[in-house]
């Protein structure tokens, strides 16, 4: 189908105008400061020294402080979710740009992975430029103590040098461990070598206080370049040449080529630079450091697990109870569980989310990897137990649970719309549980007139998970006499014959169900001629395949309908 441009502008426009802005800021960036460096009258003698080694070394530097310090905003997860929460500030498109923060961490990140290349071979540089251009003329200026010195010893030597080769070391392991295939197959690894970043900020701010690259401060009394009287300076030196004789009294004092006076009154003086670095982190450090300290005071309370249920295909519910926990539904949480591992915490997606009816929240999660298999073992001890709901009175003991949280996610916009659209895909289903929940509980307070329900599974016994709550909302609504509220197809992506669910209270969902998989052209064409020019919200939690033809979908036109596409991802 041919692409819409106004449904291209709603879903890509923002990203891409946050995308250049964000180039510019880093061309500007380096621009400017390579050109002050290489041009700069404070610079002149430092230049003459190291040569273009310099301006690069600190236009790299600039770039590294800007993305040093954007990369900690996309991780201030409260910070976001509050952003999200407030629609009196914030308006839709806004709140949309939220879910694009991961993927903005991740372009921050690899602006400092390549530029800290680029300011790494930089500084090689100017360290055989400080050993072969030693300057005996302006010895404050040398990093090097003598001409011909080893590069090596001049970088291992130095409070910058070392810094500079265990920063390297740490941006290594951070970078490997976070391609894909090492998140997917040990996210362990991800996890405890992305927290190295504590470090790296650490040994960040002692980098920048060496003091190694100074610059000329009595640029008046000084004008770089300008003739020294009754001085001389042999040629071989790297130095500028001076002049021998003095200039007679009365003369006409020749000017430099930086429109200074050309006759020095004093010798130059030299001296560091603040840092600054810390200029540029500061802020979003501190910042960051109050939003996890906020965290860890809120998260310090264990919850209390009122029940636990073995649900087919592998999957836990898991029901819990914590004082003053609130939370929207869409929204997520960081489980942390002492017994599996002491710092490592993973988001679930509430399933259900604490009304002023019930205080009980919970999450479903699936038993893939380490983390969640030997969770599962301590609150399900005997694989043959089903379930387990006890009274008070005899519950037994559950191992210690901390939640973080809640977090926003896209999943929270479907009740921003007339019409949403929910695909899900496996257990990807989880955010919309919520939304399904609230629905049940009330759906007429909410702006939500027709919500379009996709749900794509392997295996028919996953659809038990929320058979329940499916057959429930169904028949809310239908004794509400809004039959078309609520659209359900379910299909059976991997099916050998005939299959149906069998059970005579979940006849409305066994009347729904597809053998094979949605034909998205045809589907959204269906949506977009019933939903004539309003805008439908895309959601969609599950497999790559399935989210990418969505997207690409969402760009189409559509009989005037506008697709507003909304991809689920966990910060």
């Amino acid at each position: 189908m041919a692409l819409s441009w106004r449904s291209w502008i709603t879903n890509e426009g923002g990203k891409h105008l946050i995308l250049v802005m964000w180039l510019g800021a880093n061309t500007w960036l380096f621009w400017r400061t390579f050109i002050l460096y290489y041009s700069g009258p404070q610079y002149y003698y430092l230049h003459k020294m190291l040569g273009l080694g310099l301006c690069i070394s600190r236009a790299s530097a600039s770039v590294l402080n800007l993305n040093c310090s954007l990369v900690l905003l996309p991780m201030c997860r409260s910070l976001l979710t509050c952003l999200r929460g407030s629609h009196k500030v914030m308006s839709r498109k806004s709140r949309r740009l939220l879910d694009k923060s991961k993927t903005f961490h991740v372009a921050c990140g690899v602006a400092i992975c390549v530029f800290s290349v680029v300011h790494v071979l930089a500084h090689l540089t100017n360290a055989l430029s400080f050993s072969a251009r030693y300057s005996e003329e302006f010895p404050s200026l040398n990093m090097a103590h003598h001409k011909g010195e080893d590069p090596r010893i001049i970088i291992l030597t130095t409070v910058p040098g070392v810094t500079g080769v265990l920063l390297v070391f740490i941006l290594f392991l951070m970078f490997t461990a976070s391609s894909y295939c090492i998140r997917v197959s040990s996210y362990e690894i991800f996890w405890y070598t992305h927290n190295l970043f504590i470090v790296f900020y650490i040994v960040l701010l002692v980098h920048v206080i060496g003091g190694v690259l100074k610059y000329q401060t009595n640029v008046d009394t000084h004008p770089p370049g300008c003739f020294r009287p009754n001085r001389t300076v042999p040629e071989s030196r790297s130095s500028p040449q001076l002049v021998q004789e003095s200039v007679p009294p009365g003369s006409e004092q020749p000017t430099g080529r930086n429109g200074f006076n050309s006759i020095c009154r004093e010798e130059p003086r030299f001296q560091a630079h603040f840092p600054e670095t810390w200029l540029w982190v500061s802020g979003p450090l501190c910042l960051y450091c109050a939003e996890r300290l906020y965290r860890y005071v809120r998260s310090s309370t264990p919850v209390t697990i009122v029940s636990v249920i073995s649900h087919p295909c592998d999957v836990i519910e898991v029901r819990m109870v914590k004082k003053n926990f609130k939370a929207r539904p869409g929204q997520y949480v960081v489980l942390n569980c002492p017994n599996v591992s002491s710092f490592e915490g993973h988001p679930f997606t509430l399933t259900v989310c604490p009304t002023a009816k019930k205080a009980t929240f919970g999450i479903h999660l699936r038993v893939l990897g380490d983390w969640t298999e030997r969770f599962t073992e301590l609150l399900l001890p005997d694989p043959s137990m089903d379930s387990e709901i006890l009274p008070i009175v005899q519950q037994r003991k559950y191992p210690k649970l901390y939640v973080d949280g809640p977090f926003g996610s896209a999943s929270e916009e479907v009740f921003s719309y007339e019409v949403s659209l929910c695909v899900a895909g496996g257990i990807g289903v989880t955010p919309f549980a919520s939304v399904l929940n609230a629905l049940l509980d009330e759906w007429q307070q909410y702006k939500l007139r027709r919500i379009y329900f996709i749900w794509i599974c392997r295996e028919l016994q996953a659809f038990y998970w929320f058979a329940d709550l499916l057959c429930a909302l169904h028949q809310k609504l239908w004794q509400d006499n809004r039959p078309d509220y609520f659209n359900i197809q379910l299909y059976l992506s991997k099916a050998e014959g005939l299959q149906n669910i069998s059970e005579e209270r979940y006849r409305a969902l066994n009347s729904r169900l597809l053998i094979g998989r949605p034909r998205w052209k045809l589907l959204f064409e269906e949506i977009g001629k019933a939903n004539k020019h309003k805008r439908v919200g895309v959601f969609c939690c599950g497999p790559k395949g399935i989210s990418k033809t969505l997207h690409k979908l969402c760009n189409t036109s559509h009989f005037g309908t506008t697709f507003e596409y909304n991809k689920e991802s966990f910060s």
